[in-house]
């Protein structure tokens, strides 16, 4: 994995995750590992400033409370609005790149 291109879609991953509902963070973790076949591997020094991140830009809220298995609270993060409209932004934003990219490798 390609860290620079993770930084940079961090967020689409994401609000993208939080898109089917809420999460806490180990769950996010897991979900994106699972839905990428291993590809994209979250630690918590990327996911938890990421999260900080669109809380404070008004894209995610968050609630803490018990998980259903037990133990201390953890912090469940939801998409707002707002979130869901970056949410589309993003993701056209990223669909333009990634055809304006393909164009290259296919012009020969």
């Amino acid at each position: 994995m390609d860290l620079n291109l993770l930084k940079g879609n961090l967020d689409l991953i994401l609000l993208s995750i939080l898109e089917e509902g809420e999460r806490y963070g180990l769950e996010i973790t897991k979900e994106a590992n699972v839905r990428t076949n291993g590809y994209f591997k979250l630690n918590a020094g990327s996911l938890y400033p990421a999260l900080h991140r669109l809380e404070s830009a008004g894209w995610i809220t968050s609630d803490s409370r018990q998980p259903p298995r037990g133990g201390p609270s953890v912090k469940y993060y939801h998409l707002t609005p707002s979130g869901r409209e970056a949410l589309q932004a993003k993701r056209d934003t990223y669909a333009s790149f990634d055809s304006a990219l393909r164009a290259l490798w296919s012009a020969k």
